[in-house]
């Protein structure tokens, strides 16, 4: 039973990552700078930046989150599990198994529908570096 409900998650998950797998990047207002230099070569700026911020040890963050997430649902939702099913004298460890793949998945879940926002930190460092070309960041899609 064990078994199947993880092959479950393993699939589900697997398939979300494939559907949120696109980044969030830099939208602009567009101002001079922009309407002078074109899409062509806005984009090969902000492909510059966010690979300057990657180079400097800035990660955008994404599949960690997931993997934190998912862990922390594992941990909180089989602690949980292990304290009800000794209160209520069922199997601790068969209960807390099945509550923490619950939770995992839960956590998962959860970290895949955000995770094509980047990291703070490499949304800012990103933002920063365009400003200095002459770009005006005015939000991610």
């Amino acid at each position: 039973m064990m078994h199947k409900f993880l092959m479950g998650f393993i699939i589900a998950a697997g398939c979300l990552l494939m559907i949120s797998c696109g980044t969030k990047k830099p939208v602009f207002y567009p101002n001079t700078h922009l309407q002078q230099v074109g899409q062509s070569q806005s984009r090969a700026d902000m492909h510059q930046c966010m690979e300057s911020a990657r180079q400097y040890g800035i990660s955008e963050g994404t599949g960690k989150e997931v993997a934190t997430r998912a862990a922390k649902g594992a941990v909180l939702a089989g602690a949980t599990g292990a304290v009800a099913s000794a209160i209520m004298g069922r199997s601790v460890l068969r209960t807390a198994g099945a509550a923490a793949a619950g939770g995992a998945t839960a956590g998962a879940i959860s970290g895949v529908f955000d995770a094509d926002d980047p990291d703070a930190v490499f949304k800012r460092y990103v933002e920063r570096c365009l400003r200095e070309k002459g770009y005006e960041v005015i939000g991610w899609q």
